[in-house]
């Protein structure tokens, strides 16, 4: 199963969940790899679902997709959804998930990793903030600081320049204040 580019390195939409992406990353433990899933709504930059497991198989990122479904209030149809093409989100078990939600699935060119620079870029600064700093003797350790680090700090609090210099919980907090559709 493959999709079209509906996104076409356009990572600037108008509202949240218009366009979210995703990728998986792997961190080292004492106790071996932690992959990691992400969802991020490319409007705030937030991290709105996750998941981190011992294995790469489709259910990370079901799991990841679900819980960005469960955060947005489980109302997410139309929202297009940007991946690579990695196996897992061109199974068929990943797109049945996507049908159900009316998530609109969106894929870039195999092996061109512009066509998901945002996700690519998340994953650049979470390592270089946190997974560089430290030496997680367990997966447990790495997913606790995992946790600490997205819902603590790089949701409600870290500030991007392309939100204006704003948090992604404060981004979306004043496009929904302001009613009329625009953040500035």
């Amino acid at each position: 199963v493959g999709a079209s580019d509906h996104v076409r390195r356009d990572f600037n939409p108008p509202a949240p969940d218009v366009v979210w992406c995703g990728d998986i990353t792997y961190l080292h433990t004492g106790e071996g790899w932690l992959y990691l899933a992400t969802v991020i709504d490319l409007f705030s930059r937030r991290v709105i679902g996750w998941a981190a497991a011992e294995h790469m198989r489709t259910e990370l990122v079901t799991t990841a997709l679900e819980m960005a479904v469960a955060t947005r209030g489980g109302h997410v149809a139309g929202v297009v959804f940007h991946s690579d093409r990695g196996s897992v989100y061109t199974s068929h078990t990943y797109g049945e998930l996507c049908t159900r939600h009316g998530v609109i699935q969106s894929m870039g060119a195999t092996g061109v990793c512009w066509d998901n620079s945002v996700a690519e870029s998340w994953f650049g600064t979470m390592k270089r903030e946190l997974a560089h700093r430290r030496r997680w003797a367990t997966r447990a350790e790495a997913r606790r600081d995992l946790i600490r680090w997205i819902e603590g700090w790089f949701n409600p609090r870290r500030l991007h320049s392309s939100n204006n210099y704003r948090s992604p919980i404060d981004w979306e907090n004043l496009y929904y204040r302001r009613g009329d559709g625009i953040a500035a």
